[in-house]
């Protein structure tokens, strides 16, 4: 969606599992680059009421970068494979 912090804790039933993998850069003067990553999610809002939900940043990316390697090492055995 790409609206940092949208999903708040009203727009969601007791107990959702919320897998953010909404990426936004957000000024920060307390961090040291001077900006923060957060998700779609406001993390800080939604914890309580979610019964699970995935970090912005080191949620699903890992996750995402290992499926991209999987599938191409997958592409690059069957490309070795064909006469």
């Amino acid at each position: 969606m790409g609206s940092p912090r949208f999903l708040k804790a009203g727009m969601i039933k007791p107990g959702a599992i919320v897998v953010d993998v909404g990426i936004s850069r957000v000024p920060d003067p307390s961090a040291a680059k001077g900006y923060s990553l957060v998700g779609d999610a406001d993390f800080d809002d939604v914890k309580d009421k979610a019964s699970y939900i995935t970090p912005v940043p080191g949620g699903v990316g890992p996750l995402t970068v290992a499926m991209l390697l999987k599938n191409t090492v997958k592409a690059a055995r069957y490309l070795a494979c064909r006469p």
